[in-house]
């Protein structure tokens, strides 16, 4: 007898249905056809076992199972359930009739529970398009796909409960949640907020910048001045996440099985921060059967990596073309994959290997040259693509004691709030462009018009602080933001030399005077 069920294989963040063939006819033996990997192949034993303790059984006769399309590689070991159950279905040991009209998935342990699957949100998304009744998976990821609305998802503890269902002996429990209230009651949960942070308030000015124009940044300072802290409150001044954001952001998140248990949705920026011994692959995505990279995971988020000069510089340069298009393609010789990757990098470094140059209490003991020598292990090109740079103190004793608090994220919020909605009305007829930082040099020269006394400004700056030629784009496309926190139509001078001041390392005897 031939009966078919339906599984789901993921590519890139979206999924394809998978039909599982199972056919029964005397004889022996048992096939798995349809370019299954190892950990598909093994399910026979799995099944078996998870079968045999639940008082079922594989029939011993020859068992042909194909999973089409057989071009598209099968991959992991969340097809267990729905192999299973096509197995029951042809041998006649459970009713058949409602079996094709779910989406099944779930790995099966040999007791028959079962074990969280990954990408259940794009599966549930693509089983509403294909037109099933509903999906049926473990548990722990029901609440993941419920957020998919006009499809029934059911999560089940073990097979036995599957079985049930079918042969009409037993219900299974209807997964159901609000995603819309679920969603706006947690879009201000942050574990961090700059209250908490001491001093340190030129820091926060240039991160609040940062935030309001989607600009990446890199902060130099000497080991304990709180460039980590400080980066991980960055995500609670960024503007909420939309309902569309958080969908994209998840479904990514879903993919690489990263999502917490029983996450439904999202709510909240995701903020990564990779160690320096990551691979290519690691930082950007791919491997063999590719899967997304710390670049994606941090889409519509923040990506900070610490102590930025010992990445290895072929990880960084891999970085660069997808910080510019704001996605990443992975091509293989048998697929070719793309993942969004539209994040802010917040860099943080010593100023040197001892991390005491430029400190004002300690003395560096670094031989000389050793400063740009350090500095010379990140390519330009990709400072190039870094907007601010600010250095970094120490906060002093006086600061650390003080039992004053600092600036509520909410309230440095809601600034960045109002400076991108100006942004956003500013390139409505841009399509995918929200915020300064996307502006090209065509678009510059147009938006970020400068007076005359702007102009003599500039050319001062440039040429008494040595700055490089790519500094000038860039000291636009900051000072531009900076008008828009303070809500002006024109770029005003004050507003260049703030910009200015944030591009130390484009300075060009910074770091030679040791």
């Amino acid at each position: 007898m031939l009966i078919k069920t339906y599984g789901s294989a993921i590519i890139g963040v979206n999924a394809i249905p998978i039909t599982v063939e199972v056919n029964i006819e005397n004889g022996m033996n048992f096939y798995l056809v349809g370019l299954p990997d190892s950990a598909v192949k093994e399910s026979q034993q799995r099944i078996d076992a998870a079968l045999q303790n639940n008082g079922f059984k594989i029939p011993g006769k020859r068992i042909t199972i194909n999973m089409a399309p057989a071009d598209i590689r099968k991959e992991g070991s969340s097809y267990d359930l729905t192999i299973a159950l096509g197995i029951l279905a042809a041998s006649e040991q459970i009713q058949q009739e409602k079996v094709s009209d779910y989406i099944i998935m779930g790995e099966l342990a040999l007791d028959g529970k079962l074990r969280p699957i990954k990408g259940a949100l794009p599966i549930a998304i693509k089983a509403r398009e294909e037109g099933f009744k509903g999906f049926i998976l473990p548990k722990v990821n029901a609440r993941e796909a419920a957020i998919v609305s006009d499809i029934d998802v059911y999560g089940v503890d073990e097979i036995g409960e599957v079985i049930a269902f079918f042969n009409g002996d037993g219900k299974l429990e209807k997964t159901e949640i609000d995603t819309r209230e679920e969603f706006y009651n947690s879009l201000n949960d942050y574990e961090f907020d700059f209250t908490d942070v001491k001093g340190q308030e030129n820091i926060k000015r240039a991160l609040e910048i940062a935030a309001a124009g989607g600009h990446n940044a890199i902060l130099i300072g000497p080991p304990g001045s709180g460039k980590t802290m400080l980066a991980k409150r960055l995500p609670s001044i960024l503007p909420p996440l939309n309902l569309y954001e958080a969908l994209e952001t998840t479904k990514i998140h879903s993919v690489s099985g990263v999502l917490s248990k029983n996450t439904s949705l999202l709510s909240v920026r995701p903020y990564r921060s990779p160690h320096h011994t990551i691979s290519d692959a690691g930082l950007v995505g791919g491997g063999t059967f590719p899967q997304p990279g710390e670049i994606s995971l941090a889409h519509n988020g923040v990506l900070f990596l610490d102590e930025l000069p010992e990445f290895k510089r072929t990880v960084l340069e891999v970085m660069r073309q997808p910080m510019e298009d704001r996605v990443v393609t992975i091509s293989r010789a048998r697929v070719s994959v793309e993942y969004p990757a539209n994040f802010m990098l917040i860099a943080a470094m010593n100023p040197c290997p001892c991390g005491y140059y430029n400190h004002p209490e300690q003395e560096c003991s670094c031989v000389p040259g050793a400063v740009q020598k350090y500095l010379n292990k990140i390519s330009g090109p990709l400072l190039d693509r870094i907007d601010i740079h600010v250095e970094v103190v120490p906060v002093s004793f006086k600061e650390i004691a003080s039992d004053q608090h600092g600036e509520k994220s909410e309230e440095i919020r809601n600034r960045v709030i109002a400076a991108r909605k100006i942004q956003e009305d500013r390139y409505l007829a841009k399509e995918g462009m929200h915020c300064n930082a996307q502006m090209s040099s065509k678009m510059l020269r147009k938006i970020c018009r400068i007076n005359q006394a702007g102009q003599n400004l500039l050319k001062t700056a440039m040429e008494k602080l040595s700055l490089s030629a790519r500094a000038y784009d860039r000291i636009l496309k900051v000072s531009r933001t900076i008008a828009d926190l303070d809500e002006s139509t024109n770029i005003k001078t004050e507003h260049l030399a703030e910009a200015i001041h944030y591009r130390s390392l484009d300075r060009e005897n910074w770091g030679e005077a040791q």
